[in-house]
């Protein structure tokens, strides 16, 4: 998809350099990613506080059932 977009040339510039990428697209491609990845983890974090895991077993019964 071609989309047209007013972003300041530094912001650019610090994106391309932190990314490695050769190109603007690559650099904003990278960055999509990884915006999209931390805002994926937050949503699971939020969801594991409002709703915490159970562990059913102890480490012993964990231990002996990998024994087996």
């Amino acid at each position: 998809m071609k989309v047209t977009a007013i972003i300041s040339q530094e912001l650019i510039e610090e994106a391309m350099e932190l990314s490695k990428a050769d190109t603007i697209t690559e650099a904003l491609k990278v960055a999509l990613i990884s915006y999209i990845r931390s805002q994926k983890v937050k949503q699971i974090g939020a969801s594991i506080v409002c709703e915490p895991l159970e562990f059913r077993y102890s480490a012993q019964e964990l231990r002996d059932l990998n024994r087996r």
